[in-house]
């Protein structure tokens, strides 16, 4: 039996994402959507392990956008819905949430943003707790693994209450770090879809669900929130801890609440500082903050990313200044906490130790003088694609595809595993010179390609993966063919969502929950609106850059080039090798080799190691993926390659 389905009362190790999905399952959610996106793709993929036994509907939906629309109409049919995604996800959903904001809900609806402070495994760390007072809805954000799980559902009670979405935040160190969590109870009634609307316009439960009339949906809408407010000043997720009144008060949510206590305990301060850890941190509440400033003189805000709260708070405060007094306010506005980046104990231990004047050392000498000894030996380890990744051979084709063309041309991209061919010259051999949102390379190359008027002249590439085509490449490619933009388009496909757990696209035959679905071909789509299409294995280098060479050349229209080869790391092939690599070592010349070891300082693939004391070549056979690609770039055939007969 799943650990989601533990008995109530039972204490489970849950990471935060299963917290999350457990407290749907109390809560009783029926529907579940989302894209994946590192690090919300667990909320989904956990409760898509459990579909039959709760009865649920479990979706991967080809965007955010998408999937909140599904969620929605399980909203609208009473049912209770999740739709989880990261915080660029909930970019790509605003137009319809700013909608869904208006028109209201009926079944309780949360919107799951899992948001990633630093940028671990982003390509920005935005901070979507905006939206929630754009979109004037609430925001709520738990700060340990139990309230993961309690947050939620009551998050659902709050969306019923009020109808309307609610959103809740997650950060990567509450999404993807695991703590015991004490369940409740699983409830056996089930709803039933019914879709009513035949009652007036201005009727929640029983009229069309519609943002108009404008302005009365608008007087609604914020007469939800101020009922929010109002259930926010009485929320056990809100809690205070310290003396009664603190040299410092810190007023703090999310995992920020932990690294504050960890601080403060550091620095023996229990005595000296409080902590008002907020749950429900859209709308705040008025009377609870009024109650906590009026306490202390000093304030410092701690949160990731944006001062988000810190301006919230300065504003209550500054309309409160007559009953609370004047206060000084710490955190990354005034600079005391950086504002970009994670936060940590540490930075917190720093910001703390200056406002109260405590000299601190927090590397110990002795470990200080250690990590210098060693310091100089560690190797240098770089961020690059893996061993057998078909993308490098993909970016190797466009790379030589571009010198043999000899006219300089552009390579747009956008996010992904293959975004390392932009960020990092070993990966992308200084290919991919754009870089930005899913989809976004398609449409910018369909921009570039129009500046021919003003002396632009190189020919233009741009690259997407596969999952990111359903997501966000039709349009813009659909753009491109009824602009005429000369383009030459490269799918690389991989056979699913690599980069954040292979989750299942429209282009295979799988769903979330196993079941068979009818795929929706790339190639199909592209030569429907009138592309020339072609389709290679990014392995097979010589046919590859014929193609690629050949659509360069051919102007005035767009050219798809699907590169199709399964992804190294999949469960399909994981383990499995196709070819066993040998370096002779009698052919590899090493440095005296004309190739200037192209293999190891060019290509360099993980599993292609230079053995200094030997100046050679050498495989590495424990990671080496047996793809054969080194093969076929050894200018002197000095790597060998045979059927592994796998």
């Amino acid at each position: 039996m799943s650990k989601l389905l533990s008995p109530a009362h039972c204490e489970v190790l849950f990471m935060g994402n299963e917290a999350i999905a457990r407290g749907a399952l109390e809560a009783g959610v029926n529907v579940a959507c989302a894209y994946p996106g590192t690090p919300s793709s667990e909320i989904i993929e956990s409760l898509s392990t459990v579909s039959r036994e709760r009865n649920l509907y479990v979706e991967w939906s080809t965007n955010e956008k998408v999937a909140l629309e599904v969620a929605a109409a399980a909203s609208f049919a009473g049912l209770r819905s999740l739709c989880a995604m990261k915080q660029n996800g909930v970019n790509v959903a605003s137009d319809f949430l700013l909608h869904l904001a208006s028109s209201g809900t009926r079944g309780g609806i949360v919107l799951v943003t899992c948001e990633d402070p630093g940028a671990l495994s982003s390509v920005n760390e935005g901070d979507s707790r905006y939206f929630a007072r754009m979109l004037e809805i609430p925001l709520l954000e738990p700060a340990n693994f139990q309230e993961a799980k309690d947050l939620t559902r009551w998050a659902f009670e709050l969306s019923e209450k009020i109808r309307n979405i609610v959103v809740l935040r997650s950060v990567t160190r509450m999404s993807h770090a695991s703590g015991n969590v004490v369940c409740g109870r699983l409830p056996v009634k089930r709803r039933r879809a019914v879709f009513v609307y035949d009652g007036s316009i201005m009727d929640p439960l029983r009229g069309p669900v519609i943002s108009t009339p404008v302005v009365a949906k608008h007087t609604l809408q914020q007469e939800k929130l101020k009922t929010a407010t109002a259930l926010f000043e009485d929320s056990p997720f809100n809690s205070y801890s310290g003396p009664g009144k603190p040299e410092l008060l810190l007023i703090t949510s999310s995992a920020c609440f932990l690294y504050s206590q960890e601080a403060i305990g550091m620095l023996n301060l229990q005595k000296r500082a409080g902590i008002l850890k907020l749950g429900c941190t859209w709308p705040l509440p008025p009377k609870l903050l009024k109650k906590y400033l009026k306490s202390a003189r000093q304030v410092m805000i701690v949160e990731e990313v944006l001062p988000f709260l810190e301006e919230n708070v300065k504003t209550l405060a500054a309309g409160m200044a007559g009953e609370i007094g004047s206060k000084k306010f710490y955190g990354k506005l005034d600079g005391t906490l950086p504002s970009v980046g994670e936060l940590s104990p540490d930075l917190l231990v720093a910001a703390l130790s200056k406002i109260f004047q405590i000299k601190v050392d927090s590397i110990p000498a002795a470990y200080r003088e250690e990590i210098s000894k060693i310091a100089p030996i560690i190797p240098l380890r770089e961020q690059t694609m893996c061993p057998g990744c078909p993308h490098r051979a993909s970016f190797w084709n466009i790379s030589h595809a571009i010198q043999l063309d000899g006219r300089e041309g552009i390579v747009c991209g956008d996010i992904g595993c293959y975004a390392l061919a932009a960020l990092y010259p070993s990966c992308g051999f200084n290919t991919v010179r754009t870089l930005h949102s899913m989809g976004s390379g398609t449409g910018i190359a369909s921009g570039f390609a129009k500046l021919g008027q003003f002396g632009f002249d190189k020919p233009v590439i741009a690259v997407c993966g596969d999952s990111t085509f359903y997501h966000a490449a039709i349009p813009a490619l659909i753009n491109a063919q009824h602009n005429r933009a000369d383009i030459t388009f490269i799918v690389l496909d991989n056979s699913g969502t690599a980069m954040t757990g292979f989750q299942p696209h429209p282009g295979l035959t799988v769903g979330a929950t196993g079941e068979t679905l009818p795929a929706v071909d790339i190639a199909g789509i592209c030569a429907a609106i009138g592309a020339k299409v072609a389709i290679s294995d990014p392995f097979d280098l010589e046919n590859t850059s014929r193609i690629l060479n050949a659509f360069m050349a051919e102007k005035g229209c767009l050219k798809v080039l699907i590169l199709r080869q399964i992804c190294a790391l999949s469960p399909e092939k994981k383990g499995k090798k196709k070819f066993l690599m040998q370096v002779d070592e009698e052919l590899c010349l090493g440095e005296n080799c004309g190739c200037n070891r192209l293999c190891t300082r060019i290509f360099r693939c993980p599993a292609l190691v230079w053995d200094r004391t030997r100046k050679k070549a050498v495989i590495d056979d424990v990671i080496c993926a047996g793809c054969g690609v080194c093969y076929s770039i050894c200018p002197r055939k000095a790597i060998t390659k045979a059927e592994a007969g796998n």
